[in-house]
């Protein structure tokens, strides 16, 4: 998916959010660095919930999937410039209690050696709808 090993590209990163959108782990971890780190949006920390190394960040992505079945990422945009990169989305899913989400949000990356390395992911405040 990337062009030279040290260069990401916009197609990269369109596969990336595709396999998000299949649930896809190894998909997803072929595409990071063994010592990658997943910032998820949620959590008690000021940066979210921090998952470092690739089976920690595996157990992160597919808690995800776990607690919001549905979860898919729409409308996705992307930029890289140099070693970072950004992808803008809306989030849809219907978490267990049923009601509907849709919020916007965006992934920002660090790239190393063609890989991710770091996966920031901020989302809007917005409460679910019935």
């Amino acid at each position: 998916m990337a062009g030279s090993a040290d260069e990401v590209t916009l197609g990269f990163l369109q596969g990336f959010a595709d396999a998000w959108n299949r649930h896809d782990a190894d998909e997803l971890l072929a595409c990071m660095t063994h010592d990658c780190v997943f910032l998820n949006a949620g959590g008690p920390a000021k940066f979210g919930t921090r998952f470092e190394g690739q089976q920690a960040v595996r157990q992160g992505f597919t808690g995800v999937w776990e607690a919001i079945r549905d979860a898919q990422w729409l409308k996705v945009r992307h930029f890289v410039a140099g070693n970072r990169g950004v992808s803008e989305w809306t989030f849809t899913s219907t978490p267990r209690e049923g009601k509907k989400m849709e919020v916007n949000g965006c992934d920002v990356f660090t790239f190393r050696d063609g890989k991710i390395f770091i996966k920031d992911s901020y989302t809007k405040g917005r409460p679910s709808t019935n």
